[in-house]
């Protein structure tokens, strides 16, 4: 059966058996498949072939980039995976009307590098893009660090190239800031999770690199007198924060437990430690002075310093140098790996209004230890746009258990008007809170055009629509 697809895509680009292993387990190590095959087709015409063979076959599509997802999205038992992988040109950079066409295999830290050599940057960053692709982080409408000043992965994309269900070619590859005709398909596609099409290329919108960073470690009072702390900062800035994430005093302590060699961000230490890094591409604002300060660094230690007057900063630590900031995120870009450290783990992704976060975590603290005593929080968040990675340990092995701490964390996070998925998709892991949470309206609605664009339910069967 798979003859033909071994004559689409060449018999060296087809995997079977112990070769289709690399792509039999995900990430997390939580989501293992039993893959008809994996095919590496190496453009969209391939991809289009592939799937009307698939469609005339029968046979169930399971699309795979780098495999990095946390929500099992590429869980395949018996299905014929699609590896992006061979589609990995970035085809064009155009610095002047800044924007980059790039195939859905390329890594994102490649892209970085390409469009970097441009003075240019483009701001989608995690901790994973070292092997994370395009078309996965398309897929899962990816977030991120940089989210509060460039927003998430659809707020990135000008355009996009797909495949439908059908084997059809779908060409959105505009370059338009503007194209009011009719419904936005590339949203559509944007955080769909390969179930409605499966992304061959897109186009990226770019910005301008900045000539320098601020970087430091603030010790907060309070949560709340951190958004009070982020808030002056983008007055000060003019909305130049870049990152404003929030790691707790337990989550330093295990850090350091893991990586022996990591330092206290302090010389004392405390509860509340943000994560914020300011830039700019104003050559005023960096051009380095005689003694070497770049007024930047000046502008991030004077806003600081002021709120260290009223209270608002206990301490604070601004990186001197380019090694200084590097360990800085190198302690905050841990935390996925952190977690995989300890089994079972139960891990959430929930976004609130900033200024619930607060409440949300305050309440997390005195609910979770009445259903089970003794669990550890592995706990991070994008402070500056409300999404928290409230992460469990927990002490008991009973699932009924495991299920109670993670109802009470999404129905907290929903009673605040938030969400319990901000980032990393629903895959399989979330189809539960899909069912019991979302708006049955939209269900029905998402249905039907699941059942439009995808009439034999093949592509990425058992995810997103429980």
């Amino acid at each position: 059966m798979l003859d033909i697809v071994a004559n689409i895509i060449g018999a060296q680009n087809l995997a079977t058996g112990a070769e289709a292993g690399k792509w039999s387990r995900d990430w997390t190590g939580n989501y293992t498949s039993n893959p008809l095959a994996v095919a590496r087709p190496a453009n969209a015409k391939e991809v289009s072939e592939i799937l009307k063979w698939a469609n005339d076959t029968k046979t169930k599509i399971v699309p795979v980039s780098g495999n990095t997802g946390l929500s099992g999205g590429t869980k395949s038992d018996g299905s014929l995976m699609i590896s992006t992988d061979r589609m990995n040109r970035i085809r064009e950079v155009r610095p002047a009307s800044r924007i980059a066409i790039v195939e859905a295999g390329v890594i994102l830290d490649q892209v970085h590098q390409s469009v970097g050599a441009h003075d240019l940057i483009f701001p989608l960053t995690f901790g994973a893009r070292g092997s994370c692709m395009i078309g996965g982080v398309l897929s899962t409408n990816a977030g991120g660090s940089n989210v509060l000043r460039y927003g998430n992965t659809r707020d990135l994309v000008l355009g996009l190239e797909a495949v439908l269900p059908t084997g059809e070619i779908l060409n959105l590859m505009t370059e338009l800031h503007k194209d009011n005709t009719g419904y936005n398909l590339k949203h559509l596609l944007i955080g769909a999770e390969g179930t409605l099409g499966i992304i061959t290329a897109a186009v990226l919108k770019l910005f301008p690199k900045p000539k320098a960073y601020a970087t430091a470690m603030v010790a907060a009072p309070s949560l709340e007198g951190a958004l009070e702390l982020l808030n002056r900062l983008q007055e000060a800035t003019g909305g130049r924060v870049e990152a404003f994430e929030y790691m707790p005093r337990h989550y330093v302590e295990y850090h350091r437990q893991v990586f022996k060699e990591a330092k206290e961000p302090f010389d004392q230490p405390y509860e509340v430690n943000i994560l914020v890094e300011i830039a700019s591409t104003m050559i005023d604002e960096c051009t380095p002075l005689a003694d070497g300060t770049i007024p930047l660094g000046a502008t991030l230690e004077t806003v600081l310093g002021q709120l260290f007057e009223t209270g608002h900063v206990l301490d604070a630590v601004v990186a001197q140098n380019q090694a200084q900031r590097q360990e800085m995120w190198s302690r905050r870009e841990a935390a996925g790996m952190m977690i995989s450290t300890r089994v079972p783990s139960i891990n959430t992704d929930v976004a609130v209004p900033l200024d619930k976060v607060p409440t949300f975590i305050n309440r997390m603290n005195a609910i979770l230890p009445e259903i089970d005593p003794g669990f550890m929080p592995n706990l991070v968040s994008h402070l500056g746009d409300g999404n928290v990675h409230y992460s469990v340990w927990p002490k008991s092995q009973d699932p009924a258990v495991h299920d109670q701490i993670l109802e009470a964390v999404e129905d907290e996070a929903l009673r605040l008007g938030g969400s319990f998925s901000a980032e990393h998709g629903i895959g399989v892991s979330k189809l539960a809170s899909m069912r019991r949470r979302k708006d049955p309206v939209a269900l029905a609605t998402m249905r039907a055009i699941k059942a439009a664009l995808d009439p034999n339910g093949l592509l990425n069967p058992g995810k997103v629509l429980p």
